[in-house]
């Protein structure tokens, strides 16, 4: 793989990247915010209709249609996210972004581990499962699957419904 050199350099992140075509690293960063800002909602909304579904169907049935929602939208987004960690100074400006609008991880986990533990109130998940780490787990699964298909491209990785139905199945939250 090759190595990307910066053409120019400078504290503030300003410096153009020719991998960014054109852009600094900052209006990257923006440039990923406002992706964000605009895609997230849509994704938490998907997260939070789940708690609807609670008692009803399948667990895995319902959790299927999750985590194909969540390995399109990691593969929309992830790819803007790069330029965020270009430099300490950019990382950390993009970490307090991220603080500062509440569109960290946690938005993610929380929905999507309410629904779990909804479903182990019910006894219709086991008592040793923790709704939290699963929850983590599952969206580590998507965010893998469009992280590698990124990078090695689609024709590398199983389709992606073929992962989708791997992460849900290997939770194994169902007897």
């Amino acid at each position: 793989m090759a190595v990307l050199m910066k053409s120019s350099t400078a504290a503030d992140g300003g410096a153009a990247y020719p991998h960014l075509r054109g852009t600094t690293p900052q209006q990257a960063v923006d440039t990923f915010l406002a992706l964000l800002q605009d895609r997230l909602p849509m994704w938490l909304r998907i997260l939070h209709d789940l708690s609807h579904l609670a008692g009803k169907g399948r667990v895995t049935d319902n959790l299927l249609p999750i985590a194909k929602a969540g390995i399109e939208y990691y593969a929309e987004v992830q790819a803007t996210a790069m330029p965020a960690f270009v430099s300490p100074t950019l990382t950390v400006r993009f970490r307090q972004a991220l603080r500062d609008s509440e569109l960290g991880p946690q938005a993610e986990i929380e929905p999507l581990a309410a629904y779990l533990a909804a479903e182990q109130a019910l006894g219709r998940i086991g008592p040793e499962v923790k709704p939290e780490a699963t929850a983590r787990l599952l969206l580590a699964g998507c965010f893998r699957h469009a992280y590698y298909e990124m990078f090695t491209g689609a024709d590398s990785e199983p389709s992606r419904d073929e992962s989708a139905e791997d992460i849900v199945r290997e939770l194994r939250l169902e007897a």
